[in-house]
């Protein structure tokens, strides 16, 4: 496997990222399956693995906690603080809320690093900002567990370049992650550049498209009804019906270059610069398999020119998030830039 930087870190240049074994992509899969997975990914060659304490709600932090403990020596393992389950009503039922208030960040890292049994976690984002608090504040209260020994470094998902650099300035930011693929290309804004200049890495989630890029799923109405791609604009059956349009043109290249689909997609993003780390994420040791083979593909500048045409922000159709969720991130928008 090719070695990328992640900070002070060589990770694996595909990393594995773990939310679905756990959460949004409807009913977990059980814990000898998810085990398998992670098993898999370590035996071939994956280092970079990340989790977080909203995925399952604390679940998937104990499955990695669990299963890698043993192997705690072999990878970088990276989590998130600031979103999180929390039983607002007192009925036991937990409920997703953006907390990035210091004293809350400096409890959850202590509920993460007990359900991942380590000692210190490598890297830890803020998964999201938490627009009440000054980015500084949450990013200072990051840097002083830093300097306890609790976490390595300092990550941010979903912000924007002016974000990043504000945070940048009182703590040094090792890694963003947001969601990047060929079918969004928000990053490209101005993220990806900030990145480039600060030294930090980008961390990609969702590289395969949340499944679109491989192809399988033709039919939107099969997801589960708790699957989180259902509130999600393109993945309406309209638009999701338009955005199938492409994949023959899609299909047809990945043939040509001699490669999957999913391969192909994360092909790209390694192309996109050496400061990109994508992490798909699978529950199926196949799939998984097929997504680390991605790092042997090579692409020509005639190959990536005719992705750039064919998949991109004005052939997609439907927006990335709902109007709820995308008031909660950061990123910058094409719609913003255009106004």
């Amino acid at each position: 496997m090719q070695q990328r930087t992640l900070g002070p870190f060589s990770v694996s240049a595909i990393g594995l990222g773990c939310m679905n074994l756990s959460h949004a992509y409807g009913a977990p899969v059980s814990a000898e399956q998810g085990e398998r997975v992670l098993l898999a990914a370590l035996d071939a060659g994956v280092t970079l693995f990340d989790t977080a304490t909203l995925y399952g709600f604390g679940a998937n932090e104990t499955l990695v906690g669990r299963v890698m403990k043993n192997h705690r020596s072999r990878f970088t393992l990276a989590s998130k603080c600031g979103m999180q389950g929390v039983d607002v009503n007192g009925d036991g039922k937990l409920v997703r809320v953006i907390d990035g208030w210091p004293e809350t960040l400096r409890k959850t890292c202590e509920d993460s690093l007990r359900r991942l049994q380590t000692d210190v976690i490598d890297l830890y984002y803020l998964h999201r900002w938490d627009k009440r608090v000054p980015i500084e504040e949450s990013v200072g209260a990051l840097g002083e567990l830093v300097r306890r020994g609790h976490i390595r470094t300092v990550g941010l998902s979903e912000v924007s370049a002016a974000t990043l650099r504000r945070a940048h300035a009182e703590f040094p930011i090792t890694a963003v992650q947001t969601e990047y693929s060929l079918w969004t290309r928000n990053p490209e804004i101005a993220v990806l550049d900030a990145c480039r200049d600060l030294g930090t890495a980008f961390v990609a989630f969702s590289p395969v498209a949340r499944g679109f890029l491989c192809g399988e799923l033709t039919d939107v109405s099969t997801l589960d009804a708790k699957d989180i791609r259902r509130a999600m604009p393109r993945f309406a059956p309209e638009a999701y019906a338009a955005n199938l349009q492409l994949l023959a043109g899609y299909q047809a290249i990945a043939r040509e270059v001699g490669c999957t689909p999913a391969q192909l997609a994360l092909a790209w993003l390694l192309h996109r610069g050496e400061h990109i780390i994508p992490i798909p994420g699978t529950t199926s040791v196949e799939h998984l398999l097929d997504d680390v083979g991605a790092a042997g593909v090579r692409l020509d500048a005639a190959v990536m020119e005719r992705l750039n045409a064919l998949i991109n922000e004005r052939t997609v159709t439907g927006a990335r998030y709902s109007a709820q969720s995308a008031g909660e991130v950061d990123t910058e928008t094409f719609e913003d830039r255009a106004a």
